[in-house]
């Protein structure tokens, strides 16, 4: 893992780099500074956690062509982009491309530091839900096959009769299948199984 989480400052300008930094350390927030998107796609892994702040103009590879890489290798990072007044509709496209936000130039230090604040909690949800997922996958493994039948019928609200001439089983054995299936998950109800069933499935 990556360690705490912090703010990924991408940022050619070492004035604005520098002075982002200041910002950020003032009210704790640890930070990693890069001077490039390339030195920054170079030290990237996918347990990074926190956010991007990222200059949309920057030489060589630009803060959308970053996005672009980023978005092609599953990265979760939000991304805050920072823009010059003309780069507003660069903006616009990179906020449909799944940015979370951006702040124009020059900008509020509280109106970027409550995006950033944002962005984080975004990150945090994610990774909890990634998480949770995982773990929820690891139980459904430990499932046997029939078992697994027995789950995708009741998550589908499946009654035990009827999934017992779907599988063509006894109802008792239906009851036993599903007394496991809710055991070996953890789940407490039916509404909670197929709220994990859905989890994984989506």
């Amino acid at each position: 893992m990556d360690g705490a989480a912090c703010v990924h400052i991408v940022e050619d300008d070492d004035a604005v780099r520098d002075s982002l930094q200041m910002m950020l350390d003032s009210v704790g927030r640890d930070t990693k500074v890069f001077g490039s998107a390339d030195s920054f796609l170079s030290t990237y892994h996918p347990d990074m956690a926190g956010c991007i702040v990222l200059d949309i103009r920057m030489p060589g590879m630009n803060g959308m062509e970053l996005q672009r890489k980023l978005n092609d290798i599953n990265s979760i990072l939000p991304i805050i982009f920072v823009t010059g007044h003309g780069d507003v509709p660069m903006a616009v496209e990179a906020m449909q491309q799944g940015a979370v936000d951006f702040v124009q130039k020059p900008y509020r230090e509280q109106e970027l530091l409550d995006k950033i604040s944002q962005a984080m909690e975004i990150d945090q949800q994610n990774r909890n839900s990634l998480q949770q997922r995982q773990v929820i996958t690891e139980k459904m493994q430990s499932l046997t096959p029939r078992e697994k039948d027995v789950m995708q019928l009741m998550a589908e609200g499946k009654a035990n009769k009827v999934i017992a001439v779907d599988l063509d089983i006894s109802q008792r054995t239906v009851e036993i299948h599903r007394a496991r299936v809710m055991e070996k998950l953890g789940a407490n109800s039916l509404a909670h199984l197929v709220r994990m069933f859905m989890a994984v499935e989506n």
